[in-house]
């Protein structure tokens, strides 16, 4: 088992967010990339290969679901790469939608830093039965 950090990609255009967020999800010890918008969360994707992705659906450049559906086009690694969507879009729509593009978690803004850090810590528990 290797033991590189496991890191966490955050996309969030809320800078207040993306600060909380990357603090308590770094104080679990994993290792947190920022992104401010889809298409810099696409470049980080790509280059530092997260092993969990948080995404925003509303952010300027590119949205959250064009990412998610690059990555599921495209992905750049042949690990599986969780995604976790949160989002203020809570309506059954997005959330339908987010299923269809192959998002693993949907959790509705605003939600306590606990579910998160709940959702990481699962997809983290289903990666070794995906990537058999």
């Amino acid at each position: 088992m290797s033991t590189h950090p496991i890191k966490i990609l955050i996309a969030d255009d809320e800078d207040v967010v993306l600060e909380i967020m990357a603090r308590k999800i770094a104080s679990q010890d994993y290792e947190v990339i920022t992104a401010k918008d889809g298409q810099e969360a696409w470049m980080k994707i790509v280059n530092d290969l997260p092993d969990v992705i948080i995404l925003d659906l509303n952010m300027p450049k590119m949205d959250g679901w064009a990412v998610l559906t690059k990555l599921r086009q495209e992905p750049p690694t042949k690990r599986w790469q969780p995604v976790i969507i949160v989002s203020a879009m809570n309506e059954l729509g997005s959330f339908k939608k987010g299923v269809d593009l192959e998002a693993d978690h949907y959790l509705t803004k605003p939600c306590p830093i606990e579910d998160i850090l709940k959702a990481i810590r699962l997809m983290l528990s289903l990666i070794p039965q995906r990537n058999t």
